[in-house]
């Protein structure tokens, strides 16, 4: 495999690992069926997923209920070309040659929206910016 032909690879960060970051990595590997090297972590992992959100990815056929919260470890940043940051709590400096973003994704719950209509909407919001991320990762 020579070098232009590498795999693309992205890591999604959320403070706990339990929902958005794995939202993430679930449409993620849903679109690109396995063009893409697909990893999730969190800063501070908490001990299991976001019920809500393996249940609204459940509603698009994509089953993430073998997954766990996972930390944030050198191994992978290190091996990443994207590092996508979900929300405003976690917090990761730059590390290594991987690109950062920030995504800023939309929080129903500030406009009274809760339960499973907020998580389909972030989890929409989510999929609209994996949507353009995947078409830039497939490009190079």
């Amino acid at each position: 495999m020579t070098e232009s032909s590498k795999t693309p690879s992205v890591l999604f960060v959320c403070s706990k690992n339990g929902g958005k970051s794995q939202l993430a990595a679930g449409l993620m590997n849903q679109l690109a069926h396995g063009t893409v090297t697909v990893h999730s972590a969190g800063t501070k992992p908490g001990v299991s997923l976001n019920p809500e959100s393996v249940e609204s990815l459940n509603e698009l056929g994509i089953d993430i209920s073998g997954e766990h919260p996972k930390p944030v470890t050198d191994e992978v940043l290190e091996s990443v070309d994207v590092v996508v940051i979900l929300g405003t709590e976690a917090k990761l400096e730059p590390h290594g040659t991987a690109r950062f973003e920030i995504w800023e994704t939309d929080e129903p719950s500030t406009r009274g929206i809760e339960g499973m209509d907020r998580m389909r909407l972030v989890r929409d919001d989510i999929k609209a910016r994996i949507q353009k991320l995947y078409a830039e990762l497939a490009e190079n």
